[in-house]
């Protein structure tokens, strides 16, 4: 076969392969979508947002409808839409061959939920984001309310923390290192469940277990933060049970180096 008809041959193949791969797309954006598959991912046993609520918003908000073909999906619509939900922390929309399309979303993870003196309520996140109070899922975490006059921050707190050029003198700041210390540590993730901000802007502790109070004063940096819980497992551990648990009604740990209690 001369040189010239090979190349026509294979000139005539590309164009032929273009073309049903033209006519296979405008087939596949003229097809009905599928209800999407949706995953939804999340560290922890607080979920904030099922796949059956994800879908209802879409359909709320009319990214998804009866009797919509693939070429009317707005993919990067959803994932914007999606991305904007103060309980998502990363997601992904994508479109298979055909009519399939996916939706994969990971949850940001609760460690503490604020109640604020001007009636807010809100949680914080493990990263040290905010995620908005649901009406329909609450999270097991440690409660802290009392004297939190801080506005409802619309910054990641661990950003403000660690920025030199974004620091200030914020109530959330210190609930933020003493949540985020609690949450990570299986013996204080069981022992405490409330924290109360008196007056004085100091942190009291309220335990699951007992009825003291552990006056546990500010917290200022992450090193002072995990001073203070370490003297105080310490004496959980080591004093607690010859002393008995109903023997002190208060614990300090407020002043550098010591524990001072108060007997009954």
């Amino acid at each position: 076969m001369p040189k010239w008809s090979k190349i026509i041959l294979l000139l005539i193949s590309f164009i032929g392969i273009i073309l049903l791969l033209n006519w296979s797309q405008e087939k596949d954006a003229n097809k009905v979508l599928l209800k999407p598959v949706i995953s939804i991912k999340v560290k922890g046993e607080n979920v904030f947002l099922t796949e059956s609520e994800l879908y209802a918003r879409l359909r709320l908000k009319k990214y998804v409808y009866n009797k919509q073909i693939a070429a009317q999906l707005p993919i990067h619509e959803i994932e914007k839409f999606i991305s904007e939900m103060t309980e998502v922390k990363s997601v992904k929309v994508y479109k298979k061959h055909g009519a399939k399309w996916l939706i994969d979303v990971v949850l940001k993870s609760p460690i503490a939920r604020v109640f604020d003196s001007n009636n807010n309520t809100y949680y914080i996140d493990k990263d040290g984001d905010i995620i908005e109070r649901s009406s329909l899922h609450t999270a097991r975490v440690i409660l802290f309310s009392g004297n939190i006059n801080d506005p409802v921050p619309d910054k990641k707190l661990n950003l403000i923390i660690n920025n030199d050029s974004l620091k200030s003198k914020r109530i959330l700041d210190d609930i933020y290192r003493i949540s985020n210390y609690v949450c990570n540590s299986p013996f204080f993730d069981a022992l405490i469940g409330q924290v109360y901000i008196n007056a004085k802007k100091e942190f009291i502790l309220i335990p699951s277990l007992g009825d003291q109070r552990i006056i546990f004063g500010t917290a200022e940096t992450d090193k002072v933060v995990a001073d203070k819980f370490k003297r105080l497992q310490v004496f959980y551990e080591q004093a607690m049970p010859y002393e008995g648990w109903q023997k002190y009604r208060e614990i300090s740990v407020k002043y550098n180096g010591q524990i001072v209690c108060k007997k009954r």
